[in-house]
């Protein structure tokens, strides 16, 4: 039987409901039991930029999305503007015919660098600057064209259902794109319509009417398109299987791990999971850990750690989310929490830099921002997932790590793993353990010293308002009670005491959570974050060509774990490192703590998240030898 492994896409104006149509194609695939991975891009205006969505189907596991795109459906002329060309040879376009005519320069979001570049490939294949000359192009390359008058479709369903209003709602071309993609593909249509009942739960009058238009189309595309190679019929579903986008596998993973409070100041991405926490406050689950996550609203990044820091003193799991221009206000107040030795998470979903930057795209800027971040030295743990299933069991980890080293925890995620959509395996609340580490429901002794010293550097931690429970705490130095103390004796004892640390975590964290390998040849990569799942699917596209390419997987990137990627490295002879942004700021980090450089750097900071087939035609140059010791990669509109 033939593998099935296809690329789709949708765009449209920000606003105009890709994501629902996206969602809606995403549910309908695997329900009938196809792998999914979806990727959402969008502008960082509210609406009428271009927005779009490629979703990856197959029956086979995918963790990534790839150059090409195998059916693409569009209501606006932007769409076929920007993402024609990606469409690959055999592959389909199906789209909105009343925008033939329409020219380059009457659609003003076209920007003017890829106007120019786009302009200057039509002027090269002789096409008029115009949808017309974008198809007859495309056309020449392979493509199939399926023209369709959307508004055509609104007004026959209009006259079926003898309702008028149905012409005018064009906001209903989300779900027509949808429906015409899956008549074409022929996939059954009862898993379209139960798919928008879900979506459209809340509000059955408009789940109804979409239902309409939805048969209407579905009917239209199975009766009018001519079918390609591509189809989808309905896969083996696997057990235990689920949808999820990548905010909700920490917002579920935090309140799983008792987490009860969380306050935070909105900004993209991390906003999401925050919004989803405030939707599902109440969890039931085993071990006497029901409960409600209070989510707060703050002025501020600064207020939102500061609140952060005062639940977790009063011996309450506490986190905040953010993104780079959160983190940076949260600076001082994090070195507080360092001197005071206060238990917190912070969820830091990267997007690319410097300053506000590109406010809605991807990068893996801030890993030595992390790291480095606050005046002054002291403890923390910086530790990242590679993809949403990681994140929510991470999550559980990073709680139980800050708890039981009495350290911040910044757990590194990013836009790519915020906004994408994935099918995977069901999270699990029984694997999840809780450990509150030296936490005291009592105090025996009238002499408590909170930062008591002890043989393993961490002291017995006391809430705040337990009887004989007295400490202080403050953003000076102190001593084991916390009172103010700028003796030089004592200064050394407790930086020693708080940056022993370190070493501790690093032998008592187990090894398999510090470091994944894949394996190790004599190529190797190293990378972190979302990158793990291109570079797995890339890998994996060597493999069918007796290519063996190895990879390491760095979670714990704050203590450095240099011993044991030294030791796994040991017979690799070639050490390359993925990562999305400028400086391979992982390479920096792994010279200064293993001294070995590393031989080639494969880099994307286009504000685009990699895809499996630039890494892999990357990989493919250096197992040539024709590669550069700098790849940059620039793939995505």
């Amino acid at each position: 039987m033939e593998t099935v492994d296809l690329s789709w896409l949708i765009g449209g104006p920000q606003g105009s409901g890709v994501e629902s149509g996206a969602n809606i194609f995403s549910r309908v695939c695997a329900a009938m039991g196809y792998q999914v991975f979806g990727k959402r891009e969008f502008y960082s205006n509210i609406k009428g930029e271009h927005s779009y969505f490629v979703v990856r189907v197959s029956d086979k596991t995918i963790r990534s999305n790839v150059n090409d795109v195998s059916v693409m459906v569009s209501y606006d002329a932007e769409t076929i503007f920007r993402h024609a060309d990606e469409v690959t040879k055999g592959g389909a376009i199906i789209y909105d015919s009343d925008l033939s005519k329409t020219k380059t320069d009457e659609v003003p979001s076209l920007d003017n660098y890829f106007k120019s570049r786009l302009e200057k490939l039509l002027e090269s294949k002789n096409k008029e600057f115009s949808i017309s000359g974008v198809l007859e192009y495309v056309k020449e390359k392979g493509v199939k064209l399926y023209p369709v008058s959307f508004r055509g479709i609104l007004s026959s369903v209009a006259e079926e259902t003898n309702n008028p209003k149905l012409k005018g709602m064009i906001r209903m071309f989300n779900v027509l794109g949808v429906s015409l993609s899956l008549g074409f593909l022929g996939m059954p249509p009862e898993s379209l319509l139960n798919s928008i009942e879900s979506i459209f739960s809340k509000k059955p009058k408009i789940a109804e009417i979409n239902k309409q238009a939805a048969t209407y189309a579905y009917n239209y595309a199975t009766a009018k398109f001519e079918k390609t190679k591509f189809s989808l019929n309905g896969g083996k579903k696997e057990p235990h299987t689920i949808l999820v986008q990548g905010h909700q596998g920490t917002a579920i993973g935090k309140m799983v791990s008792g987490c009860r409070f969380q306050p935070y100041y909105p900004i993209t991405p991390a906003s999401d999971e925050c919004v989803y926490l405030e939707s599902n406050e109440i969890l039931e689950i085993k071990e006497d850990r029901p409960g409600s996550t209070v989510v707060i609203q703050t002025e501020d990044e600064i207020s939102a750690l500061g609140m952060t820091i005062g639940g977790a003193l009063t011996g309450t799991r506490s986190s905040t989310c953010t993104s780079g221009p959160g983190f940076s206000l949260m600076a001082e107040t994090l070195g507080w929490a360092g001197i005071n030795e206060v238990p917190i998470v912070i969820t830091l979903y990267q997007r690319s830099g410097p300053s506000t930057g590109l406010p809605t795209r991807h990068g893996q800027d801030d890993l030595l921002f992390a790291i480095n971040a606050g005046h002054g030295e002291f403890p923390r743990i910086v530790y990242a997932s590679g993809d949403i299933e990681e994140s929510f069991y991470d999550t559980a980890n990073c709680f139980n790590y800050s708890d039981v080293y009495q350290v911040p925890v910044i757990h590194m995620l990013d836009k790519f793993i915020a906004s994408s959509v994935i099918t995977c395996k069901r999270f699990d609340p029984e694997k999840v353990t809780i450990d509150r580490g030296k936490l005291l429901d009592r105090i025996e002794t009238e002499d408590y010293k909170r930062f008591e010293q002890t043989e393993d550097g961490i002291s017995p931690r006391s809430k705040l308002g337990l009887e004989k429970g007295i400490f202080w705490n403050t953003g000076d130095e102190r001593d084991e009670y916390g009172h103010i103390s700028e003796d030089p004796v004592c200064r050394v004892q407790m930086m020693d005491k708080r940056l022993s640390r370190l070493e501790y975590i690093l032998k008592n964290i187990p090894q398999e959570d510090q470091v994944v390998s894949y394996g190790v040849y004599e190529h190797c990569i190293i990378s972190w974050g979302s990158t793990k799942g291109p570079i797995l699917d890339a890998i994996e596209m060597l493999k069918k060509e007796n290519l063996n390419v190895g990879f390491l997987q760095l979670k714990l990137l704050h203590p450095f774990p240099s011993e044991l990627v030294k030791s796994l490295l040991k017979d690799a002879k070639t050490i390359i490192d993925v990562e999305a942004n400028h400086t391979g700021q992982l390479g920096s980090l792994f010279k200064q703590n293993t001294g070995k450089d590393v031989d080639y750097y494969i880099l994307k900071y286009t504000g685009r998240a990699m895809t499996s087939t630039e890494i892999y035609d990357s990989l493919k140059k250096i197992l040539e030898n024709k590669a550069d010791k700098r790849e940059v990669l620039t793939h995505g509109a």
